[in-house]
């Protein structure tokens, strides 16, 4: 029996999107989003609890929300949990894990206009060969990413 690994998440970035080319047909984004959950304890104080989350985007996906993310815009996330590890400088293993998104949404307005950017970025091949050409939203692009993970 195969298992599941799918993660959603919705949150706002903590910073700007980092983008690096990885090779000529490689690019990848990092960013992190953060989760809050708020209750009222047992003595009626209210609480807020923070979670942190590392998201890496890949190709056309990390492009696109390098380009239109920002610090502070709340984004929908769709994607995988991955561990992976390095060894640093000193020779010491090093783990981190993170989210690989395969599809992202902006629900903080972008700042596209009138040049139809965001319905071309919607309009790609999805991961079944079939093309999507009617935008989700008016003005907030969604993407899905089938690339594969080059490490």
């Amino acid at each position: 029996m195969s298992g599941v690994n799918k993660v959603i998440l919705i949150g706002n970035l903590a910073a700007d999107p980092e983008l690096k080319t990885i090779s000529d047909s490689a690019t990848v984004a990092n960013f992190s989003i953060a989760t809050s959950e708020n209750w009222t304890d047992k003595s009626g104080e209210k609480q807020e609890k923070t979670e942190w989350h590392r998201i890496v985007a890949w190709n056309k996906t990390a492009e696109l929300c390098s380009k239109y993310l920002s610090k502070g815009k709340k984004v929908y996330i769709e994607g995988k949990l991955q561990t992976r590890s390095w060894e640093d400088k000193d020779g010491i293993k090093k783990y981190t894990t993170e989210i690989v998104a395969n599809s992202v949404q902006f629900l903080s307005g972008a700042s596209v206009g009138d040049s139809g950017e965001a319905r071309d970025a919607q309009s790609q091949t999805s991961p079944g060969g079939l093309t999507n050409s009617a935008p989700q939203f008016a003005t907030e692009p969604t993407f899905n990413a089938s690339e594969e993970i080059p490490f």
